[in-house]
């Protein structure tokens, strides 16, 4: 149910999709229906895949290691990226790149093991580590390949050509994610579970409607990103977040602000910034040589 949550808000993009429209004209041509569907297919099976991985491990592993080895997905798209994508590192990015993977694993290592701690036979440890580290290779591989996808295929990063793969990508993961509910048997354990819930039935519905909704933002967030400047740094947001995360606890659920916090939210701040600098400077180098380029047709220009 939990991976089911996490792409069943799909339908949620409809309204969107038909109020923006497809831009009249663009610079590449439209691929072949096919090749798209293809495309949108492949992302989504790897998307389903990917939120089963990370759903099943968090009824075996602590929250910490969880965490922990979560934050290895930061170091999987920066492989990625630089086969995948082309990404040019430089030390900033390297910088940016390592702070965050050890600001986010600080998180975890923050959290209490025994307070989190499963009572599962050992085999099962093993087995939610491996998917914990698989999901995370896999997340940061579709996000590059939603990247390459935008970049050579669709050549469009407009707002239509993101809703689409929103949810194109998020249907398929949905009927993969349902036709495993219905393999595994768990369906017919969904009315005990809804009966069973400590809060009640009502509560349950909202539990998940505003889970899947929340899960939608967040993908259009992400796929948003992806379009309009890169998987690396989509993924950087995404890590950068998780410092932030114990600030937000201690603002609505009165956790306490310990120094291992307060040092992981400095770090990835810290990390953080190197990258947004890296952006800035890259940025001043376009300006140079528009200007120089400018500079250079309006001499021409004189000349003749």
């Amino acid at each position: 149910m939990a991976t089911v949550v996490q792409s069943c808000g799909a339908p949620l993009v409809v309204p969107l999709l038909l109020c923006v429209r497809r831009p009249a004209s663009s610079p590449v041509a439209r691929p072949p229906l096919h090749k798209i569907a293809a495309i949108y297919a492949g992302l989504g099976v790897l998307l389903a895949g990917d939120n089963l991985m990370y759903s099943y491990p968090l009824l075996s592993l602590p929250l910490s290691t969880y965490s922990l080895i979560c934050s290895t997905q930061l170091c999987f798209n920066a492989v990625f990226s630089y086969f995948l994508n082309k990404e040019k590192f430089t030390v900033l990015v390297l910088n940016s790149v390592v702070l965050l993977t050890f600001s986010a694993a600080l998180v975890g290592v923050s959290h209490s093991s025994e307070e989190t701690k499963s009572n599962v036979p050992e085999g099962k440890f093993a087995v939610g580590f491996v998917l914990t580290l698989a999901a995370s290779a896999v997340f940061a591989l579709i996000l590059s390949l939603m990247q390459l996808a935008f970049d050579t295929v669709l050549g469009s990063s407009a707002a239509h050509a993101v809703l689409e793969m929103q949810f194109w990508s998020n249907t398929a993961a949905a009927c993969v994610s349902v036709a495993g509910l219905f393999v595994c048997g768990e369906w017919s354990a969904l009315t005990a579970e809804l009966e069973g819930y400590k809060k009640g039935e009502v509560a349950y519905g909202m539990t998940l409607a505003w889970t899947a909704i929340s899960w939608q933002l967040t993908t259009m967030g992400m796929v948003g990103l992806v379009a309009t400047v890169s998987s690396l740094f989509t993924n950087v947001i995404s890590t950068v977040g998780m410092p932030l995360s114990p600030v937000m606890a201690v603002i609505f659920l009165g956790d306490r602000m310990e120094g291992v916090k307060v040092l992981a939210m400095l770090v990835g701040i810290w990390g953080f910034m190197s990258y947004i600098y890296q952006h800035y400077l890259d940025d001043v180098k376009i300006r140079k040589r528009s200007e120089s380029a400018d500079g250079t047709q309006t001499a021409q220009a004189k000349l003749s």
